[in-house]
């Protein structure tokens, strides 16, 4: 039973996916539920938490509408205007698959955004209603979001792609292992074994990732590492099949409780997903 802790979906007609440049060509295309099956099927996966793409609330009725057709799909991270009305954004999404929101932080110039006075005050409400972030940042934000655990120590906080390091070699980088480090005192704030084929490109191997890996494993420990494709980006860099049994062969080194939560227990629990 293997549950993937982030994937997206997209119908690329519903025009709000503004990133969609040349330079991700390959991907630019509809990926649906059906587009998924044989992935999931070869690899065991019997849910995944699916991630919003765009940042519209669009993008998130669409999301909760393939949820209500396709049973895979066991959790939602929606898109909201956090500097807005959250309470009165979050009656028009109202969906029992809806399980956190993710802003795009990566895309934001201003690396401390989120801790506005009134974009901290949303996320509080956010936290109120019993859902989570999706942090989507880099090495940038590694502060910022240690401050904003810091503020808002009830709020679940999920850190996507290992807040993609930046590969010398196999070396992720100080900078990143301190501040992943530091984030992981705090004991809401849980990390994303995802995305890392991308950020590390041609000729990624489970060797070359393993400095990473043992860093965020050694740091947040299995019960707050959730494995997770980051499928169909992950098509710029490889393959579903690849990348699970890699990361399989990275967990090689763990308990069977702890490769149970890398690849099922810690999303469960995250996420509040029955299986």
């Amino acid at each position: 039973m293997v549950i993937d802790a982030h994937q997206h979906f997209w119908q690329i007609d519903r025009g709000d996916y503004s990133w969609m440049d040349d330079s991700v060509a390959a991907i630019r295309k509809d990926y649906l539920p059906r587009d998924m099956v044989h992935h999931a099927h070869a690899c065991g996966v019997t849910g995944t938490v699916v991630v919003q793409a765009a940042p519209t609330m669009d993008e998130t009725l669409f999301l909760l509408q393939l949820a209500d057709r396709h049973e895979i799909i066991k959790a939602v991270v929606g898109w909201i205007d956090l500097a807005g009305d959250v309470v009165e954004q979050l009656s028009h999404i109202s969906h029992p698959a809806l399980r956190g929101v993710r802003p795009m932080l990566q895309d934001i110039e201003e690396t401390d955004w989120i801790l506005r006075d009134e974009v901290v005050e949303g996320l509080g409400r956010i936290a109120n209603a019993g859902l989570r972030l999706d942090a989507l940042i880099t090495s940038r934000h590694l502060d910022t979001i240690d401050e904003l655990a810091r503020r808002l120590p009830n709020l679940p906080i999920a850190i996507d792609h290992c807040a993609k390091p930046v590969f010398d070699g196999s070396d992720p980088g100080r900078s990143w292992r301190e501040g992943m480090t530091r984030l992981a005192v705090r004991p809401k704030v849980f990390c994303k074994l995802s995305g890392l084929a991308n950020e590390y490109g041609q000729g990624w191997s489970a060797e070359t990732l393993r400095p990473a890996f043992e860093h965020v494993v050694k740091a947040f420990g299995p019960d707050r590492l959730m494995w997770g494709s980051d499928w169909p980006v992950l098509e710029l860099a490889g393959d579903y099949r690849n990348w699970f049994e890699t990361a399989g062969e990275l967990a090689d080194t763990l308990s069977q409780s702890g490769r149970t939560s890398l690849f099922h227990g810690t999303a469960a629990r995250f996420y509040g997903i029955e299986m």
